[in-house]
């Protein structure tokens, strides 16, 4: 290499290393030197968002009277920002202003807190918007104490009274309307943590339960935000940004207020009648379906609660109340999520069975006191012989043994314990043309799938449950150690995945392993009374704008048909109206004007109550009307009721009553909820003072 190579290499080098230097330097400057200055700088420009709700949108009955609103309650808030700087930061303050209100110092001081300023476990109440805006404490203060807190500023700093939106359900003419309407309440954790891009922001108040968190999108509206910027020691130095809040829609919805009262008071008064005739009857359901769409027109469980306590604020006996077993557990929406035996009801599923088996609906058969079914004698209702008679009548008197000697017959046929290779299966097949082991689809969320006790379930049952009746000596308490549990463990341990002769005469008559929802009794029956339609089952009718514009349609929809004959369709029509004309609804009805069809359902129950006693049986009626037009279907049910027709039947009759304008049994003109016979078609207009119409 000659010197002048030399010479360059050397250059290049040398500017290689100043380059280092000064890159080295640079970033010494920037990272040590003037880092202090940089940290200082990020820090006085992070900016904070400050939520202001929108108005929440009304949900109205489909006459526009309104079932949820908002009304103006008075806010005592606290400014965090003004506490903070306090010398304690805000203790006193607080103490005086809990001992104001009556409330516990504690509670207050959570109330207050942003959760992460709080421990893991100890959350709960704790603030979830910003420190910057005003953190209510109570939503309903005295006016004479929101009077005193204003003129004692001195005494309470940062404190002061607000007016504040307030979501109330006004309870017209006596409506409850709780499992249907459901509640609000603040965000939370797992809220955020479910909101799959939803732009909820923390100190929201969103949909909880029912209608309320179905449309939760709708009813929401935009919340109104600004931005501030504030320094390192929180104060706001500047505004950046301020929008207005967008008011929610407003939730049409197929309910009519006058109906859902009658439904829910029909239904209150059949548990204590029950009760009154010697039954625990702790709980029911009722739904009326308009069986030419799905629209539900009422919808009600008991035991029920007050959907405005959640805006107060539950105490910690009041949220354990709603799920105690003790307290029937008043959460629980029976009508879609509570699942029992449909009992003798389900003989119109049997009637389906029995016409595609061959068997002659127009022919006669016998009604034997008990039937033979291999060891065990299966019983009549009150092991009564009733002769022969036509299938009708059995229907009508819900004869038991008939359809014990046909449900045999067919499980023989089909092969018993070693079944064919393709067995026909009638009674199952009839069920699931019913769509009995599908959702109804309903617009509310939480529905329970009604259980078909078909040979598939029995084959998933029986490798859930395998180990424990093979070992059952050992896994079941004493209590459950009786000859005849035993006994049934034993058999289980062998073929529990098997249709045995009992399951298959059980199926029958509604009773064994097959439960359903009152809701989804409910489409079975407005099917049979419609011709064979199945409707999904829809509560809300449409979204529209606060000016009246329609956002969405919420239009009904055909979930399937029954694959049966027309033929058999209107014999299950007739059949039904012997019911109440001269079988086990005959008595309750008795006189009524409007032609009304049904089943009763006494549907037995295993196991006890928690106060030790045995529980009673469950009643039903099912039911659609008018008869020979029909148009409505009505479904109770009370848990623990007795029989069907004495408990439900009355409470079905009440329905129907303030349904047609019955009084005694005559019809009173104008009386009627839907003068024309059918519910309203067109939108109405929403006004938040809009009241029902008075029944004469």
């Amino acid at each position: 290499m000659n010197q002048r190579s030399r010479l360059s290499l050397l250059v290049v080098q040398i500017l290689i290393i100043s380059l280092l230097a000064a890159l080295f330097g640079r970033l010494f400057y920037l990272q040590i030197a003037a880092g202090p200055t940089y940290r200082d700088a990020a820090i006085s420009i992070q900016s904070r968002d400050v939520v202001a709700p929108a108005t929440r949108g009304l949900i109205v009955d489909a006459s526009g009277v309104p079932l949820a609103l908002n009304k103006v309650g008075l806010a005592i808030t606290i400014d965090r920002i003004t506490l903070d700087k306090q010398s304690d930061k805000g203790v006193a303050v607080l103490q005086r202003l809990a001992k104001l209100l009556k409330l516990r110092y504690a509670d207050v001081f959570t109330n207050t807190r942003l959760c992460g300023e709080l421990v893991v476990g100890k959350r709960a109440g704790c603030w979830t918007g910003s420190r910057y805006q005003p953190i209510p404490i109570t939503k309903e203060a005295d006016p004479e104490i929101a009077l005193q807190i204003v003129e004692r500023s001195d005494q309470y700093p940062g404190v002061d009274a607000q007016p504040i939106s307030i979501r109330n359900y006004p309870a017209l003419v006596g409506v409850n309307g709780a499992h249907v309407l459901g509640y609000v309440g603040p965000l939370t954790e797992t809220d955020l943590a479910k909101g799959n891009g939803k732009n909820y922001f923390r100190s929201e108040t969103i949909g909880k339960a029912g209608l309320e968190i179905q449309y939760d999108s709708f009813l929401r509206g935009t919340p109104g935000i600004r931005t501030v910027i504030v320094d390192r020691k929180e104060a706001i130095t500047r505004e950046s940004q301020n929008t207005k809040a967008i008011a929610g829609n407003h939730l049409i919805t197929s309910l009519d207020v006058r109906l859902q009262a009658a439904a829910e008071t029909a239904l209150a008064d059949a548990v204590k009648r029950g009760r009154a005739n010697g039954y625990t009857s702790d709980s029911g359901a009722a739904v009326v379906m308009d069986i030419k769409t799905g629209r539900i027109l009422a919808l009600a469980s008991y035991p029920t609660y007050d959907p405005n306590a959640f805006e107060k604020g539950l105490t910690v006996q009041q949220a354990s109340d709603l799920f105690s077993e003790k307290k029937a557990v008043p959460a629980l929406n029976r009508a879609l999520q509570g699942l029992f035996a449909p009992a003798s009801t389900f003989k119109s599923v049997s009637v389906v069975a029995a016409a595609a088996a061959g068997y002659d609906l127009n022919a006669s058969y016998n009604c034997p006191s008990q039937v033979q079914v291999g060891t065990r004698a299966f019983q009549n209702f009150d092991s009564k012989d009733q002769g022969r008679m036509s299938l009708k009548k059995a229907i009508a008197v819900s004869c038991d043994t008939l359809w014990y000697q046909i449900a045999f017959d067919e499980w023989l046929r089909d092969g018993g314990l070693r079944p064919k290779s393709n067995p026909k299966d009638y009674f199952f097949k009839a069920a699931q043309t019913f769509h009995l082991a599908q959702k109804v689809g309903i617009d509310l969320p939480s529905e329970s799938t009604s259980r078909l006790a078909d040979r598939a379930y029995k084959k998933s049952w029986f490798e859930q449950n395998k180990d424990f009746y093979c070992n059952y000596k050992t896994r079941a308490s004493k209590a459950q150690q009786t000859p005849f549990l035993l006994q049934l463990a034993a058999e289980n341990c062998v073929d529990g995945d098997k249709i045995r002769a009992g399951d298959a005469v059980n199926f029958s008559i509604g009773q064994g392993d097959t439960v359903v929802t009152p809701l989804k009794l409910t489409q079975m029956y407005a099917a049979i009374a419609n011709g064979g339609t199945i409707w999904q089952a829809t509560v809300g009718k449409a979204v529209v704008k606060t000016d009246g514009t329609v956002v969405k349609t919420i239009k009904p929809s055909k979930l399937g048909t029954l694959d049966t004959a027309p033929s058999t369709i209107k014999f299950l029509q007739t059949a039904l109206r012997e019911v109440v004309v001269s079988g086990t609804g005959a008595g309750v009805f008795s006189g009524f004007p409007i032609e009304v069809s049904g089943k009763t359902g006494t549907g037995q129950v295993f196991g006890k109550n928690p106060n030790g006693s045995t529980k009673d049986d469950t009643s039903w009626f099912a039911s659609f009307a008018p008869s020979k037009n029909p148009r409505f279907a009505v479904v109770m049910m009370v848990g623990q009721g007795g029989f069907g027709a004495s408990t439900s039947g009355v409470g079905v009759r009440h329905i129907y009553e303030a349904l047609f304008g019955v009084r005694g049994n005559k019809v009173v003109p104008g009386a009627a909820i839907y003068p024309t016979g059918k519910p309203p078609t067109s939108l109405p207009k929403i006004s938040p003072a809009t009241k029902p119409k008075e029944v004469p």
